[in-house]
């Protein structure tokens, strides 16, 4: 069983699932979105204080931003420097040493990104 939209296009197919609007293959194959952001999510920026498993010491995390990879590498180095503190990118999570939510969330804000603090 297969389904098409209004101008014909296949859009679904049981044979491989959903398929991906621009180059029509299966979006697990897909190929064309290798750049775009894994999970846009609610479009809401958060930062949350962590000290699990780090001896103590307080970490931001910054989760949900609608970045690509090379994007986001770039805006952790922007935070970084604008912190004067060091940090890393782990997947599509922006750590960043100490509690330096209110500076980044500032930052992020001037951005035009909608930021919320969130956990302890």
């Amino acid at each position: 069983m297969s389904k098409r939209n209004k101008g014909g296009r296949l859009v679904y197919s049981t044979e491989a699932g959903r398929l991906c609007p621009q180059c029509q293959r299966p979006v697990a194959d897909c190929v064309c979105g290798s750049d775009r952001p894994t999970a846009l999510g609610d479009g809401i920026v958060r930062l949350h204080r962590e000290t699990k498993g780090r001896g103590g010491k307080a970490v931001t995390l910054v989760k949900g931003v609608p970045l690509g990879s090379p994007e986001l590498k770039a805006l952790a180095k922007t935070l970084k420097q604008k912190c004067g503190v060091g940090g890393s990118l782990k997947g599509d999570v922006i750590e960043i040493q100490g509690d330096q939510r209110q500076l980044i969330k500032s930052e992020l804000e001037n951005r035009g990104y909608t930021v919320k603090i969130a956990g302890g």
